[in-house]
């Protein structure tokens, strides 16, 4: 591939040996330089410069030390086309470890850069750093980059966004401008000491104080009418709205008041178009939609808002994120703003109806290369669960005991000496790591019925491993076991087809019946309904050690993940290379 060096005099950065932070809101900014630039050349490598820095932040009149990449929060966006090498050089300048994902890229023979801490790389360290080097194929659409390591990623994300190969048109009209939108969750106090905390006393953690977007709480909290969002749009346009779910624990509805949407994309993958008026989005995923302005609005401005879906027993943030959308128009219609109804906090139906209405488009141009045959075949529960609590200490968790949290009873244990992917590439694993994950519950039980009496996980760092090429499916089952919700399960590496969904329990002999194998939603995550089940479909053909896990932070920390051994293929474009020599080191 060529490298391509581009300068811009006056501004803050270079196109392919670093884009420092601007000095100016990077999202509008940065997304408007790349798409207005028109760059004809296709295949090119891309660099950019991460630097992890301490940074104060006030929101909700209260000022912390926050982590940052480059001083932004949220961090700028990485843009490339499909076709580019992406090249991301961390530096290391705070005394956290750290790690970045790369959300929803397949890095294609490319797992040394996937990110999440000690299974695919031992973390950043302080002063040390990282070239995270991979190549974007086949993809184009909106993902999302954050730290995965601890609760780092509460303020360092941002987003990732591929653009279409060169003179490459939308399977839709093309948008006036795009726009990202990222929802995140704002702590007053320091996340990290409160997974702590929380992972000490095995209760639940403290919950945020504000939710926000584009890192802004808006005028419904404390102190905050004037850090709210500002949406500036014209009458009679259409916006493509890229919107990124960065909050740590909370699925999300989101509605603007007397507007509609038509969503054309999910996780990166073009989607049939639907028109709705609310949308759902759950940590981890990713929509695309388009908003169609009023050519003749009854107002100048109108309030966006989200808040919480949630349907589990512990205590979560009830508060509700507005902006604004704001009219340019020649005279000011002082109609007083009005928060558009959003749903009950509970309200499963509204959530289980949107869900539905997702379809690949299944086009000869965007195909939907659903496997039509499993070579193998999973059930894994999802949901909590408890560990006893050590002697001479007293825990908050169910009836004194620890929250636990885990796919098929097993609560993944994360090494934290050495990475997965560098013991399994070695060949010398040293009881770092099974290979007995259960495909199915060793003790099978009514899973969204009444829970059993016994709540305790098994403890394990357990994977499956799988041939190169195997098909696969996955029925991933929620279990009521100290309360049923939905949980977004993210696969790392891999795209999945959902080909089916229910509440209950899934049935082996009726459900199958049912799947969905012509156009299915292809994702990267996944929300398992609350109380119900989740069948997805993918072809292991990307070689590597691949994390599976729900995107909700606290069950994270509490054990409900797993990972993937893929095997390396007969030939040579089908085998994991070498480890890059920069790989940190534990």
């Amino acid at each position: 591939m060529n490298k391509l060096s581009l300068h811009f005099h006056g501004l803050p950065f270079s196109l392919t040996l670093q884009l420092m932070a601007s000095p100016i809101p990077p999202f509008l900014f940065s997304l408007f330089i790349f798409m207005h630039l028109g760059f004809s050349v296709e295949g090119i490598t891309r660099h950019y410069t991460f630097n992890v820095q301490l940074h104060n932040v006030t929101r909700l009149c209260k000022t912390k030390t926050i982590l940052t990449v480059n001083g932004k929060f949220p961090g700028a966006p990485v843009v490339a086309r499909e076709g580019d090498r992406v090249v991301i050089n961390v530096t290391n300048h705070v005394s956290n470890n750290v790690s970045f994902h790369w959300h929803g890229i397949r890095q294609l023979l490319s797992g040394w850069a996937d990110g999440p801490a000690y299974v695919t790389q031992c973390p950043i360290q302080t002063g040390q750093s990282y070239a995270y080097n991979f190549s974007i194929t086949g993809q184009r659409g909106t993902l999302w980059w954050h730290a995965h390591i601890s609760w780092l990623r509460a303020t360092l994300h941002g987003p990732l966004i591929i653009l279409p190969f060169k003179n490459t048109s939308y399977p839709f009209p093309k948008p006036h401008k795009e726009v990202p939108i990222i929802f995140g969750e704002w702590f007053n106090a320091d996340t990290e000491a409160v997974i702590s905390q929380a992972l000490k006393t095995g209760g639940g953690p403290n919950v945020s104080d504000a939710y926000t977007i584009n890192g802004l709480p808006g005028p419904l909290y404390n102190c905050s009418a004037n850090e709210t969002f500002k949406l500036r749009v014209r009458p009679g346009k259409t916006y493509l709205l890229r919107m990124i779910n960065a909050d740590l624990n909370d699925e999300l509805f989101f509605k603007i008041s007397n507007h509609t949407f038509t969503v054309v994309e999910a996780d990166a993958v073009y989607v049939k178009p639907f028109e709705t008026d609310i949308i759902v989005i759950a940590p981890g995923q990713t929509t695309n939609v388009l908003l169609k302005t009023k050519t003749n609005p009854s107002a100048t401005t109108f309030y966006m808002a989200a808040s919480p879906y949630f349907t589990g027993q512990g205590t979560f943030d009830n508060t509700t994120v507005a902006g604004i959308l704001q009219y340019k128009l020649p005279h000011n219609h002082k109609t007083p703003l009005q928060i558009p109804p959003l749903p009950p906090f509970n309200a499963t139906s509204v959530v289980a109806n949107f869900s539905s209405k997702f379809r690949s488009l299944a086009s000869p141009q965007f195909p939907a290369n659903v496997p039509q045959s499993v070579d193998r075949k999973f059930f894994f529960t999802v949901g909590l669960g408890s560990n006893p609590c050590p002697k001479n200490q007293t825990c908050q968790g169910p009836n004194g005991s620890m929250f636990a949290a885990s796919m098929n009873n097993v609560s993944f244990t994360n090494p934290n000496t050495v990475a997965l992917l560098q013991t399994y590439f070695s060949g010398r694993n040293n009881g770092v790591y099974t290979t007995d994950f259960p495909a199915s519950p060793l003790e099978p039980f009514n899973y969204t019925g009444m829970p059993p009496n016994n709540t305790r996980v098994s403890n394990g760092t357990k994977t499956v491993v799988l041939p190169f090429n195997a098909t696969v499916e996955v029925v991933l089952q929620d279990t009521s076991i100290l309360g049923a919700e939905s949980h977004p399960l993210h696969l790392h590496g891999y795209n999945f087809f959902v080909v089916g969904q229910g509440f209950g329990n899934f049935d082996p002999q009726k459900d199958p019946a049912k799947f969905n194998l012509v156009d299915p939603v292809e994702r990267n995550t996944v929300g398992v309904p609350s109380g119900g089940w989740a069948a997805i479909r993918f072809r292991a053909d990307n070689p590597g050690v691949w994390f599976m896990h729900c995107h909700f932070e606290v069950h994270l920390s509490w054990g409900l993940k797993m990972a993937w051994i893929v095997l390396d293929g007969e030939l040579p474009g089908q085998r994991l290379p070498p480890p890059p020599a920069d790989l940190p080191a534990c």
